[in-house]
């Protein structure tokens, strides 16, 4: 049973109208919600894909209107049947609205949405007209009664939001199309300034973000997606290169003062956006530099730290103290920042601890037994954790291990192991970075598991593992490991280190702060808004998610800067409009693996040249060259500007 009356969604009609509700049939393919909010219900929704309505009493005619004319908002004027056509159709729709429609508007109206439809050169234009040439279609009678009865209908409001397949996947939200519009005009500054409307932190998303985007670019489905985050990297390179100086404008000036605990992505995406707005912003950082886990967590070859420090002078530049060396639950409190006149605190901690194994001898304390974030942490300041051994073994399948392996080269280490208990399959690492490790000469042990330290006079001398396979999945999706009795083994080595996971360290809250936190030893937060159970406090980043991704503790840092600024202006914190439609635009889903694009491939992506394996792997120099100025923008040529508009009637 459902509750849509009509649906072309998909290209797949179906039709409910005078329907029981016993003999509807649910659309396929339509992920559409039912509330746009507690308040409101979705009665309506135009799209790329066609469109769907709920109730009867909508105007059709009204609503295609508005979505035509949202559509006109957005079409970048550089081809005519876009830029001139879908004026056109927004104009005779008008007309018909203003009770000034004319018999012959309605083919008028079909030829020009075929026409635009097959001659635009961006997706914006494919896709444009298909909702209004469905509506024609489907409820011809209502546009034939609004041109016969000559009678005006009444504006009503519409709420649209403007997005992309890439924008949708990304966790901050970046303007992925725009900025990539712009490289491919030649304009890298103003495309950097794009970017940084969503992230302080363009260099190093461009290094090391996961790149969800990419996985949802419908140039994939052509030959092969844009290279979106090397774009990125490339306007960040570019003002470091050429020495500009970043435009930075204030909006106004404040007195609150704000502390941030944690210079991490989410500390300073949260300070920078605080700063924005005027507010005097003090970062307490427990480490004598920026960037947290990706400071201390990401090795010089992936994320230089010149990159790093230099994003964060441009958070310093706009009046933000960084007090280093700082302990928050040691050198100043909770409560202590509240008596020092600080109105709102930030807690942006990053997962700074590991996650046991589990396996015998772990809690013993021997030598060469180190956990992956602190072997990372002394290798980011420059020390062996261990100079006397030389041989590696790194268990388990994430970033973390990968990092870990790969250092252990670069400090001289000449035999590195990899142990995981599934199959590379499931491995849950960048794509690239196993690559990258495989070619260095990691050697990866699949399938198998430490079950026993091996010790000799208090120092790791090897690891007892055994044989795995694998079983039904478990709560990850992924197929459960099993040990396979008898098939113990022994590998000899000298460090041992376990990355299976890492954890959140809490211990700076005391009870009487009155921060709740959860069963996972994460910070409890009111959902949409980053406010923890004590008036003032908010939070964001692994100490609320668990451990993450670098862009998502980052985009969540701007957000939560959003709602301190509401808390201080004495406003409703709550979840933005803007926020609520990317939600909502999110579930719908507006990228479709098997859709056939229609436009002949062969363009393969450009790909940053790297260091041959045999000799990065010995030092800590980045890894990869970036983009140069012909490549990025015969790059950003490669997209299609997949600009999706969603009308919802309310």
């Amino acid at each position: 049973m459902t509750d849509i009356l009509f649906s072309s969604w998909g290209g797949v009609i179906t039709d409910n109208r005078g329907k029981p509700e016993a003999e509807r049939q649910a659309p396929p393919g339509l992920n559409l919600p039912l509330e746009f909010d507690k308040e409101r219900r979705i009665r309506a929704f135009f799209g790329w894909d066609g469109i769907a309505i709920r109730d009867a009493e909508v105007n059709i005619v009204d609503l295609t209107r508005a979505y035509l004319e949202a559509v006109q908002n957005e079409s970048c004027g550089k081809c005519t049947p876009c830029r001139v056509g879908t004026r056109i159709m927004a104009t005779i729709l008008n007309r018909i609205a203003e009770g000034q429609g004319k018999p012959e508007d309605l083919d008028q109206l079909k030829y020009l949405g075929r026409i635009i439809q097959k001659s635009s050169k961006c997706n914006l234009g494919q896709t444009g007209p298909k909702p209004a040439l469905d509506a024609i279609e489907y409820f011809e009678d209502q546009f034939s009664g609004a041109i016969q009865l000559q009678k005006k209908i009444p504006r009503q409001e519409y709420k649209v939001k403007v997005t992309a397949p890439c924008e949708s996947a990304c966790p901050s939200h970046l303007p992925i199309t725009r900025y990539i519009e712009l490289i491919k005009e030649g304009r890298f500054e103003d495309s950097l300034a794009a970017i940084r409307q969503a992230t302080c932190l363009p260099g190093v998303l461009g290094r090391v973000c996961v790149r969800p985007c990419e996985d949802n670019c419908r140039r994939g489905n052509v030959d092969e997606c844009l290279s979106i985050k090397w774009l990125k990297r490339f306007v960040a390179d570019y003002e470091l290169k050429k020495r500009k100086e970043p435009l930075l404008e204030k909006q106004g000036v404040r007195s609150e003062k704000v502390a941030v605990i944690g210079a991490g992505p989410a500390g300073l995406s949260c300070a920078y956006y605080l700063a924005l707005k005027g507010y005097p912003v003090t970062i307490f950082e427990r480490h004598g530099e920026p960037g947290g886990m990706a400071a201390m967590g990401i090795p010089d070859y992936r994320l230089p730290r010149n990159v790093l420090r230099y994003e964060a002078e441009i958070v310093e530049r706009l009046g933000v103290e960084i007090r280093y060396n700082t302990q928050v639950g040691k050198d100043i409190t909770l409560s202590q920042m509240f008596e020092q006149g600080y109105k709102a605190i930030f807690i942006g901690v990053g997962a700074q601890t590991n996650t046991p194994m589990g396996v015998e001898g772990e809690e013993k304390g021997y030598k060469g037994f180190i956990p992956g974030v602190y072997y990372l942490l002394e290798i980011n300041l420059g020390r062996d954790p261990y100079p006397e051994g030389k041989k590696v073994v790194v268990v388990g399948g994430g970033n973390v291990a990968i990092d870990c392996v790969r250092s252990s080269f670069r400090i001289g280490k000449t035999d590195v192991n990899l142990v995981y208990r599934r199959t590379k399959k499931e491995m849950p690492a960048d794509r690239v970075e196993i690559h990258d490790a495989e070619e260095e000469g990691v050697k990866f042990h699949y399938l198998c598991n430490p079950v026993r330290i091996v010790e000799k006079e208090g120092k790791v001398v090897g690891v007892e593992c055994i044989r795995m396979e694998l079983g039904e999945p478990d709560e990850s999706g992924r197929r459960r490991p099993v040990p396979i009795k008898g098939s113990e083994f022994f590998i000899e080595t000298d460090i041992l280190i376990p990355a299976i996971g890492q954890a959140i360290d809490l211990s700076f809250l005391e009870e009487k702060d009155g921060v709740k936190t959860t069963k996972r030893s994460t910070i409890a937060i009111q959902e949409g808004t980053f406010m923890t159970s004590r008036p003032g406090i908010f939070s964001a980043g692994d100490c609320v998610t668990g451990p993450d991704v670098l862009v998502r503790a980052a985009g969540h840092g701007k957000r939560a800067a959003d709602k301190i600024d509401l808390f201080l202006r004495g406003m409703e914190v709550k979840e933005s409009e803007e926020e609520r439609l990317e939600a909502l635009m999110e579930k719908i889903k507006v990228y479709r693996k098997e859709e056939k694009v229609g436009i002949s491939g062969g363009t393969k992506r450009e790909v940053l040249r790297m260091l041959p394996p045999d000799s990065r792997k010995w030092v800590f120099d980045e890894v990869e060259e970036g983009l140069s100025i012909p490549s990025a923008r015969k790059e950003a040529e490669r997209c299609l500007r997949c600009v999706r508009v969603g009308l919802f009637a309310m």
